[in-house]
């Protein structure tokens, strides 16, 4: 289709207690996530005391199966039609085997070593499916609750300040709380954490599939079949690109993640800072309020691809500082504020590229577009991330709970620092090759306007 003049379409407004609830969807979701996501492989490596080759590894074979079960649920959500939508029931639905999953992950059994690692395989694998099931509507709903470009860009602000809370309640609170439940047994405290946390997953996520709507339907878009979905795939450039991103976004975040446990536990050699660290992790809030605000002057392509450099500029600095932790928590705010803009424009930009895909092809396949685009691409880079903890970790003669060689220290501070580096620059690439297709938005929104119900 060729480009022409169009005028914009009318500005659509999302309530504010849907806002609230939808924002709700991903702080409920991050009470666990979060602690699988920065505490598994310190988990596994220091509490179940499994070897940190094998934790790698069962890291990276748990995200190689959700890269078969995200297109198999981006598949079950387009062929959804019910009276609650296409997405929103998978919140009603998986609430609970999730959370109860989440348990199972950190109950760590009295095995042998080989017991072990086939009970944290097994159980790393079905949360991970699980994951999956009630991650990927958050972003599948998005362009289904508006169609307006700006409003989506709002209301994912809102997701994802909803998101650095749950990340920030989580990481403030997990150490402590497994310590003063615990008492020196560490096994015991992650359990009764855990299930405290689960608890309050279930509970909000009922609550925001009571208080949010899909509103946005088409002849395109009823029971999307997997082939019909492949083909929305077709040529959509910019859904590529967002995929190539948000991937290499993600094995960069999650490595940052991870890695910090032990670099300021063996690196610096004070457990606490992992602690105080990730509280002051709410200040990437700053950067996910601002997008709004920068969207009136900036693209959401030079938006993100801002947040990368910001990103790098912030772990390079920590890298510079050495062992000084003025310089390092100045270099950690810098490094947030920008990781905070770099993750929320993907989730942002996704519904344009389900768009594109029904605009050019005639199907909106809406579920397997962002689930690949989003929860795909976040469980493949946490998988990678974590195979490449493990490797650096045992390449550099990593010892759980010892006092580590200098080797050791240079592995883990090259993991931590310059392979995040690496890792967020190659991001900048296609955030920038975004621009050209985010040129054509107000003309594909308008003309699908004239399709849709």
């Amino acid at each position: 289709m060729e480009e022409k003049a169009t005028a914009k379409p009318k500005r659509q407004i999302v309530p504010g207690l849907e806002k609230l609830s939808y924002a709700q969807l991903d702080f409920a979701g991050q009470l666990v996530a979060t602690v699988v996501g920065s505490y598994l492989m310190y988990f596994f490596t220091d509490v179940v005391l499994l070897p940190a080759a094998a934790a790698g590894l069962i890291l990276l074979i748990a995200r190689v199966v959700d890269a078969v079960g995200a297109p198999v649920w981006g598949t079950l959500i387009d062929m959804t039609h019910t009276k609650y939508g296409k997405a929103r029931p998978y919140f009603l639905w998986l609430a609970f085997p999730y959370a109860a999953m989440g348990v199972l992950l950190f109950w760590a059994p009295q095995l042998s070593v080989t017991g072990k690692i086939w009970y944290c395989g097994i159980t790393y694998i079905i949360y991970g499916i699980l994951y999956l099931g009630i991650n990927a509507p958050i972003t599948t709903m998005l362009p289904l609750i508006t169609s307006d470009p700006k409003e989506r860009v709002v209301l994912n602000s809102w997701r994802m300040v909803g998101s650095n809370l749950g990340v920030f309640v989580v990481n403030s609170l997990t150490l402590p709380l497994v310590a003063f439940f615990g008492r020196g047994n560490d096994v015991k405290g992650f359990r009764i954490f855990i299930v405290i946390f689960a608890i309050l997953n279930v509970t909000l996520t009922l609550f925001s599939f009571s208080h949010t709507k899909e509103r946005v339907s088409s002849k395109n878009s009823e029971r999307v079949t997997l082939k019909q979905g492949v083909h929305a795939m077709n040529k959509n450039w910019p859904w590529l690109i967002l995929v190539a991103g948000n991937f290499l976004f993600w094995v960069a975040q999650q490595n940052r993640q991870q890695g910090m446990v032990y670099y300021f536990t063996y690196y610096f050699k004070n457990k606490d800072l992992v602690t105080l660290f990730n509280s002051i992790g709410l200040i990437q809030v700053i950067g996910v309020i601002a997008i709004p605000l920068m969207n009136k002057r900036m693209s959401k392509s030079h938006i993100w691809a801002l947040g990368f450099v910001v990103a790098v500029l912030g772990q390079l600095i920590i890298a510079l500082s050495g062992l000084n932790i003025a310089g390092a928590i100045i270099g950690w705010l810098i490094a947030l504020v920008g990781s905070g803009i770099a993750v929320s424009m993907p989730f942002a930009m996704l519904g344009s590229a389900v768009d594109f895909g029904e605009w050019k092809n005639g199907i909106n396949a809406a579920g397997l577009l962002t689930t690949i685009g989003a929860a795909f691409c976040m469980s493949m880079g946490q998988g990678l991330a974590g195979w490449l903890n493990g490797t650096f970790l045992s390449s550099f003669g990593y010892v759980a709970n010892q006092v580590q060689s200098a080797h050791a220290l240079t592995g883990i501070s090259i993991d931590f620092n310059w392979m995040t580096m690496l890792l967020y620059g190659a991001a900048i690439i296609p955030a920038l090759m975004y621009q050209k297709y985010e040129n054509m938005e107000d003309q594909i929104t308008s003309e699908l306007a004239k399709t849709r119900d």
